[in-house]
């Protein structure tokens, strides 16, 4: 009896943060310095928390096809140190004062980010402004990081079970577009590559006029501008030509298929299907198209392929939205003793019976609960909110979408679900990967 109770206030509680969160609208102000650096300040005093990230609008895409894994080294080396911030120092800085500090780097951007107590903000502000400026870029910094991407690489990708997924599948779906390559890059371009070319880099792509600059949480919005302004206005605006490529990849000429063999126990397939760009109108219904197929333990896929045929161990799919356009991947580990062709027939089956009988009414309202809440949850956190209004702002080219996004997502109608299933999950249009156990090779 005392657990139900404890269950349902839970519950209770859970639903009352969703409605508050539901009804919030994130206000927030932006401008531009005069070197072009784009600011967004988001004014939320509920807890004594900021977040400070700066996202330069650089990935993999922009680097040559003989330089691969720049944008992901430099990310590591923005950590090596400046010329007023001692090598290996800025960790220690940010966490002696309470906070957390990390970056990612995507296809197609790199972020940064600092989440500290709110009277640290001057702190953090410093920081970024002085790697924007004054990042020392040495040759032994450099080979520091060359030795850490290897080891990342191993790690993460190479010595991994099923962690070469993505870059295979990434690298038959495109031949043309720089897509085609991962952020880690190869080992053997990291190698080649000289100190003056990491330098270039920087002064290329790490200017004001490259990045947004988003500041989330507790602060004063008039004292913060006066921030900005000491630490970034007299930072100068880059003067080279951003490379930004135009290349349109062209349509998959029928069904590629492979076979990788990798340190596994249990077969694996992948199927990566083309999509549009991330903000295309089909990329909202195809994204509420995965919360039907592999959402929970409800989903068709984990119903029919886990629990009652138990062929697979593990399905899900997932879009993989991206600045150019995308992928739409299926992945799934067989059962002991399923072969790979079983187990793709028992997924090829549950797509067509939503292509050829469509969704139900019950699935449709079902998928946007879902995306409701994933929506409320992706706004929770202040880091999340900073990451999201450089995001909106970058791609969408309005930081408004934090508020609004969700309309799009709620005019997706089940007609839409079904003809996007049947527009981009054609054979005709994916990748097909089996995995197998090096013995069997």
């Amino acid at each position: 009896m005392k657990f139900k109770q404890l269950w349902f206030l839970t519950a209770l509680l859970l639903f009352s943060f969703m409605l508050t969160a539901q009804q919030r609208k994130i206000a927030f102000e932006e401008y531009d310095l005069k070197n072009g650096l784009h600011v967004i300040l988001q004014q939320d005093n509920s807890t004594p928390v900021v977040a400070v990230t700066v996202t330069y609008h650089v990935g993999s895409k922009n680097e040559r096809a003989d330089r691969t894994g720049f944008a992901h080294f430099m990310e590591h080396l923005m950590f090596e140190g400046s010329e007023n911030i001692p090598r290996g120092e800025y960790f220690k800085i940010v966490q002696n004062a309470g906070g957390q500090v990390n970056a990612y780097t995507s296809q197609d951007k790199t972020h940064y980010y600092e989440l500290l107590p709110s009277n640290q903000l001057e702190l953090a502000l410093w920081l970024e402004s002085e790697r924007m400026l004054h990042l020392v870029i040495d040759s032994v910094g450099v080979e520091t990081q060359r030795s850490v991407v290897k080891e990342e690489r191993s790690q993460s990708y190479d010595n991994r079970p099923y962690g070469s997924v993505i870059e295979e599948v990434f690298k038959r779906a495109y031949t043309k577009h720089p897509y085609n390559w991962l952020p880690i890059g190869s080992v053997q371009y990291i190698d080649q590559a000289q100190l003056k070319e990491f330098q270039d880099f920087h002064k290329t792509y790490y200017v004001p006029n490259n990045a947004v600059l988003v500041i989330a949480g507790d602060i004063d919005v008039k004292t913060t501008r006066k921030l900005v302004e000491k630490y970034f206005a007299d930072i100068p605006k880059g003067k080279a030509e951003l490379y930004r490529p135009q290349i349109v990849e062209p349509p998959l000429q029928g069904e590629i298929r492979d076979i990788v063999y990798d340190n596994i126990q249990l077969p694996a397939v992948i199927q990566a299907y083309r999509i549009p760009e991330k903000g295309h109108p089909d990329s909202y219904a195809l994204e509420m198209l995965t919360n039907i197929l592999s959402g929970g333990e409800s989903s068709r896929m984990y119903k029919a392929i886990v629990d009652d045929a138990q062929k697979g161990l593990a399905v899900f799919s997932f879009p993989f939205p991206l600045a150019d356009p995308g992928l739409y991947l299926v992945f799934g580990i067989a059962n002991m003793g399923v072969e790979a062709g079983d187990l793709e027939r028992a997924i090829d089956e549950q797509i067509k019976i939503v292509i050829n009988e469509g969704i139900s009414e019950h699935e449709f309202q079902k998928t946007k609960n879902m995306q409701e809440a994933s929506f409320i949850t992706s706004n929770a956190r202040m880091s999340s909110i900073a990451d999201n209004l450089a995001e909106y702002h970058i791609f969408y080219g309005d930081a408004g979408l934090i508020n609004t996004e969700i309309d799009r997502y709620m005019k997706v109608t089940r007609d839409d679900l079904n003809r996007v299933a049947k527009q981009y999950l054609r054979e005709d249009n994916r990748v097909v990967l089996h995995y197998l156990p090096k013995s069997q090779q």
